[in-house]
């Protein structure tokens, strides 16, 4: 068994035991390493300790629970592993910046840290044919598009050192930003029937610590760009694109699409000594609802040539 095998058999063990008394010895123990070994490679492959990771995952799952439900908050916070309602007060405020209350009042898109899939780090597949994991199925292939393709929507600007689906937890801007685009959606004049819907981060104008991030749907051929409205053009051209596919809708934009966007980007450009131009479209389809797909497009270029060689920003 290789190790990132045996850390990916404790994570599994964490996720089904969040609601209990989880030991390291235990966990270590079930791994056949001695405990300071299990938790140096632990926190080397998740890149946090494992009571660190735990409590962040025992978070997401009571996130979930605060929006999917309308249980006592004491319940949520029991059922996720926790002492108390004040226990999960403390840890959600820290980690979020808002109470449990809060969240449940006004919900906002959060990064939570999701559970990994080693074996994304470790695995490569060739063009065309499919990756399937435990939660998600991708498949990297190389398209053209014979046109430029123009999307109208808003845009917001972003801190380098927030990195979406990155390692750290809070509110998510860049959701935010997506959830008031979806409200407007209807009213926006010339948008292409049947199109996609479109997320991008890019420079753009931003200062020197920031990043531009535009949401928005894909302009028909021809219409103008309704006043008001900012807009990015994808560039006629090479892309290599990956398309994956979750269970449900919240996993294909919250789980699924970080782990995709790291594959894509931290293993199978990087191991084609390849890094891409300076911006990745996150294209969803009309029926995003039944069908839950999304695909990444970049234009991947030599290494020494490119903008991103690792995540985007």
């Amino acid at each position: 068994m290789h190790a990132w095998e045996s850390i990916q058999k404790a994570v599994d063990t964490i996720e089904e035991k969040l609601a209990e008394e989880i030991n390291i010895h235990g966990l270590a123990a079930d791994c056949a390493l001695s405990p300071f070994y299990f938790q140096r490679l632990f926190a080397r492959l998740t890149g946090k300790t494992v009571n660190e990771y735990i409590k962040l995952r025992r978070l997401a799952k009571a996130a979930d629970e605060l929006a999917a439900t309308g249980r006592r908050i004491l319940d949520i916070a029991v059922d996720c592993g926790f002492a108390g309602h004040g226990s999960l007060t403390r840890a959600f405020k820290e980690a979020f910046g808002l109470t449990p209350e809060q969240y449940r009042a006004e919900p906002v898109r959060l990064d939570q840290f999701h559970k990994p899939e080693l074996l994304l780090h470790y695995v490569m597949v060739d063009e065309g044919v499919p990756l399937i994991t435990d939660s998600i199925v991708l498949e990297i292939t190389r398209r053209t598009l014979a046109a430029p393709e123009t999307s109208v929507g808003r845009t917001c600007r972003m801190s380098t050192s927030h990195v979406p689906m990155g390692p750290d937890t809070g509110v998510n801007p860049a959701g935010q930003l997506i959830e008031e685009f979806k409200s407007q959606r209807l009213g926006i004049p010339g948008l292409a029937d049947g199109g996609y819907d479109l997320g991008v981060a890019y420079p753009g104008d931003a200062p020197e610590g920031f990043f531009t991030y535009f949401t928005g749907a894909l302009l028909a051929e021809g219409a103008e760009i309704p006043a008001g409205l900012a807009s990015f053009t994808l560039p006629a051209g090479e892309y290599v694109v990956c398309r994956f596919e979750a269970e449900t809708l919240d996993e294909l934009v919250g789980s699924a699409l970080g782990k995709a966007t790291h594959y894509l980007y931290d293993t199978w450009l990087r191991r084609h000594g390849l890094g891409t131009a300076a911006f990745c479209g996150e294209k969803t389809f009309a029926d995003i609802a039944e069908n839950p797909v999304l695909e990444l497009w970049v234009q991947a270029l030599p290494a020494a040539e490119a903008y991103v060689t690792g995540t985007p920003v």
